[in-house]
C-alpha cells in the first residue's frame, strides 16, 4: 500500500494539471481579445493567498503594487476560486459602484453568507436591499437628537475616566467597547454595565473573528464558532424585540429609536433582527477601527494633533463649565471632520468590494466578461500620486480642497454608500474632543495597522498615556 502512494500522488497531480490546463484552454478561447492582461496563478486557489497576504493598511501592499506595475491598473486574476477582474482604476471603480443594480451586483464568497446571514445589507440587492437600507436610514434620521449626543458624551467621559490611574491602555479594545456601548444604549436601551451588554460584546468578539477565518464549518473551528455566535446574537435581539412589542421592556429615555424599526410593518421578524445586527456591526467594528486609525495617525502627525487640539479648546472656551456638547458645537468641528476623512483615506477600513458582471461590459479599451468576479480596490485611488500630492502623508489640510472628495471612496459609493457614516462622525468627533483636551499619548514602534484583509493592529494599538 505504501509502495503505491507515490504512484497515486503522481496520478492525482497529473489529473489536476490536466484539468487546470483544460480550464485555462477554454477560458482563453472563450474570452474576448481585449481582456485585461494578468496572471491566473495556481490551479484552484489562483493568486488568492498572495492577494490576501497582510500588509500595512496605509499602503496598497506588494501584490497590488507589483501587478499594477506589470499589467496596469486593471488586470485579470483568479481569486476566491473564480476568474476575476481586479480594478485599481478610480474611474472604473466609480462606474462599477454606480451600476450595481444594472451590471455589477454584490457577489461575496459563499462562506461569508453563512457568517453574515441571508438578510445582511452586505449581501442582499434590489428591492430588498432598498427596503432594509431605508429602514436603517429612518433609524439614523431619528437618531439626530440631543439624546444620542448626550449618550455619546456620557460614555466618552466614562471611558476616559476609567483611564485615570492607567499608564497604558489597549486602545482598539477600548474603542470597540465604547462604540458598541453607544449603539446598545441608543438602539436597544441596554446600559454598558448590564450583564447582557457584556454577553453581547463577548459574542461579537467571536462573531467578528469569523470574517478572517478559513471557511470550514466543523465544530471547534473559528468559522463554526462565528456562525453559532451570530445565531446566539440573533436570538438575543429577537427576544428583545418581542419584549418591546409586548410592552415588557424597560422604558427608553427620550426618543425610542427601536420603535422606528418595529414600526416598519413591511419587515419580517428576521429582517428586523438583521437590521439591528447590521447597525450593531457597523457601530462595533467600522467605527472602532476608524477611531483607532485616527489616534494612530495623530500620534505620527504632531502638527495635525496641535491644530485639532486648538479647534477643541476654542469650542470648550465658548461653553460654560460642565455644559455638554451639542449639534452646534459639532458643526464647528471642521478640522476634526478633515482628520476623520484623512484617516479613512490613508487607513482604508474597507480595502475592496466583491461584485460580479451580469454581461460582457466594455469600459474604455477593455472588456469585462460576463460571469467574472469584479473586485474594485477602493484603496487604490487613495494612494494614487496622480490624484493626491504625497499620498502616503497624513495631511488633513488636503480636504480644504473640495476636489479631494471626488478622488476618494472612503465610505463606498453608489446605492451602498455607508448609511451610518453621519453617526460615526459625530461619535468620533465627540470622543476626540475630550481625548485631546485630557490626554497625551504615544504609540509603540512595532504597533501599526495591518490590512489582514480587514484592518487590525499588530499589538492592539497599545498607548502610553498621560494627563494633558
Amino acid at each position: 500500500m505504501v509502495e503505491l502512494l507515490p504512484v497515486t500522488l503522481a496520478a492525482l497531480l497529473a489529473g489536476l494539471t490536466f484539468v487546470y490546463l483544460l480550464l485555462k484552454h477554454f477560458a482563453k478561447n472563450g474570452c474576448p481579445s481585449n481582456l485585461p492582461r494578468g496572471n491566473m496563478g495556481w490551479p484552484i486557489c489562483g493568486e488568492t493567498i498572495s492577494f490576501l497576504k497582510s500588509h500595512r493598511s496605509n499602503s496598497l501592499g506588494t501584490f497590488l503594487e507589483e501587478h499594477c506595475s506589470r499589467y496596469g491598473k486593471v488586470f485579470k486574476s483568479h481569486l476566491f476560486a473564480v476568474p476575476t477582474i481586479v480594478s485599481c482604476d478610480h474611474d472604473l471603480n466609480i462606474f462599477v459602484l454606480q451600476n450595481e443594480g444594472k451590471l455589477f451586483p454584490v457577489n461575496y464568497p459563499k462562506p461569508m453568507h453563512h457568517i453574515l446571514g441571508k438578510f445582511s445589507l452586505l449581501l442582499i440587492s434590489g428591492d430588498l436591499h432598498k427596503k432594509l437600507r431605508n429602514t436603517i436610514v429612518s433609524f439614523i434620521s431619528a437618531s439626530k437628537s440631543d439624546q444620542l449626543l448626550h449618550c455619546i458624551e456620557k460614555l466618552t467621559l466614562s471611558t476616559l475616566e476609567s483611564w485615570k490611574d492607567c499608564k497604558e491602555v489597549s486602545f482598539y479594545k477600548q474603542a470597540k467597547r465604547f462604540s458598541l456601548s453607544v449603539m446598545l444604549k441608543h438602539l436597544l436601551n441596554i446600559d454598558s454595565e448590564e450583564p447582557l451588554a457584556s454577553k453581547i460584546l463577548e459574542e461579537f468578539e467571536t462573531y467578528i473573528k469569523g470574517f478572517v477565518s478559513l471557511p470550514i464549518r466543523i465544530p471547534g473551528t473559528t468559522c463554526y464558532k462565528a456562525i453559532k455566535a451570530r445565531e446566539r446574537l440573533q436570538s438575543i435581539i429577537k427576544e428583545l424585540l418581542a419584549e418591546r412589542q409586548k410592552g415588557n421592556a424597560k422604558p427608553a429615555e427620550g426618543a425610542d429609536c427601536l420603535n422606528v424599526i418595529l414600526s416598519k410593518q413591511n419587515l419580517s421578524d428576521e429582517e428586523r433582527v438583521s437590521v439591528v445586527m447590521d447597525l450593531l456591526f457597523g457601530g462595533y467594528e467600522t467605527t472602532a477601527k476608524l477611531m483607532s486609525l485616527i489616534v494612530y495617525f495623530l500620534s505620527q502627525a504632531p502638527k495635525a494633533l496641535e491644530t485639532l487640539k486648538e479647534e477643541h479648546q476654542a469650542i470648550r472656551k465658548g461653553k460654560e463649565d460642565g455644559k455638554p456638547l451639542n449639534l452646534e458645537d459639532y458643526k464647528q468641528m471642521e478640522f476634526t471632520n478633515s482628520v476623520i476623512y484623512e484617516a479613512m483615506r490613508l487607513g482604508n477600513v474597507v480595502k475592496f468590494l466583491h461584485r460580479i458582471a451580469l454581461e460582457d461590459v466594455k469600459f474604455k479599451d477593455i472588456t469585462i466578461p460576463s460571469g467574472w468576479q469584479v473586485l474594485p480596490v477602493l484603496s487604490s485611488s487613495h494612494f494614487d500620486p496622480t490624484l493626491h500630492e504625497n499620498p502616503q502623508e497624513f495631511n488633513p489640510w488636503r480636504w480644504n480642497d473640495n476636489a479631494t472628495s471626488k478622488k476618494v471612496l472612503p465610505f463606498g459609493g453608489g446605492p451602498r454608500l455607508c448609511p451610518g457614516s453621519d453617526i460615526a462622525k459625530v461619535e468620533i468627533s465627540f470622543f476626540l474632543h475630550h481625548l485631546v483636551l485630557n490626554y497625551r499619548w504615544k504609540t509603540k514602534p512595532d504597533d501599526y495597522p495591518l490590512a489582514f484583509p480587514y484592518v487590525e493592529f499588530t499589538r492592539g494599538l497599545q498607548l502610553e498615556i498621560a494627563p494633558s
